[in-house]
C-alpha cells in the first residue's frame, strides 16, 4: 500500500522490547521517531499504546488495532480486524505509519511500502521482536551511522521493490 510505512528501533536479533517497555532510549532516535510521525495517523496495538506517555500522542491521529474492547478511548480510533484496518488504509488517501507493537508490525509487514528502522548495534534481552523479513525484498538506503553513549547504530530507509508489494484486496 503506496500508504503505509513503519517506523521500528531494533537490536541486533530484531530485539524491540521488554516487559511492554521499550529497549532502546536513544534521545536522537526518539526524536526522529518525532519529526516521522507527526501529524500522520499512527497505527498500534493496545499494549503499545497502553506503555505511551500521552504526550507521546501529541500532533497525531492515534489508530488502535486489538481483538480486546478499549476503556477511555476518546480521540482513538479503534479496529478490531485486520480487513477492516486494510479497507480504511485502502480508502483513505492520507499518511499512515506503523509503529508498533511486534503483533502489529508482523501483520501490517507485508502491506508496508516503506520502513524507517534504526538498527541498533547490541543484542539485548527481550521478549518482543521485529517480524522476520527478506531484505532482497527491499531496496535499503543509508540515512546515517550514529554513536549515542557508546551506542553504536544505523538508520536505514527500506522501500519495497515493485514487484513484492502486496495489495489488499477486499
Amino acid at each position: 500500500m503506496e500508504n503505509l510505512s513503519l517506523i521500528a528501533a531494533v537490536g541486533e536479533n530484531g530485539e524491540l522490547g521488554y516487559n511492554n517497555s521499550l529497549i532502546w532510549r536513544i534521545r536522537e532516535d526518539l526524536q526522529f521517531y518525532k519529526e516521522m510521525t507527526m501529524g500522520k495517523k499512527i497505527i498500534m496495538g493496545r499494549k503499545t499504546l497502553e506503555s505511551m506517555p500521552l504526550k507521546a500522542l501529541e500532533g497525531r491521529q492515534p489508530i488502535v488495532l486489538t481483538s480486546k474492547p478499549l476503556e477511555n478511548c476518546t480521540n482513538l480510533e479503534v479496529y478490531h480486524d485486520l480487513d477492516s484496518l486494510l479497507n480504511y488504509i485502502s480508502e483513505t488517501n492520507t499518511e499512515f505509519m506503523v509503529v508498533g507493537g511486534s503483533k502489529v508490525y508482523e501483520q501490517l509487514l507485508p502491506y508496508v511500502q516503506i520502513m524507517y528502522l534504526t538498527e541498533i548495534k547490541r543484542e539485548a534481552y527481550a521478549d518482543s521482536f521485529f517480524p522476520y523479513f527478506d531484505k532482497e525484498e527491499w531496496n535499503i538506503t543509508e540515512i546515517g551511522d550514529f554513536l549515542d553513549n557508546n551506542v553504536p547504530y544505523v538508520r536505514n530507509k527500506y522501500v519495497r521493490k515493485r514487484s513484492k508489494i502486496r495489495q489488499w484486496e477486499n
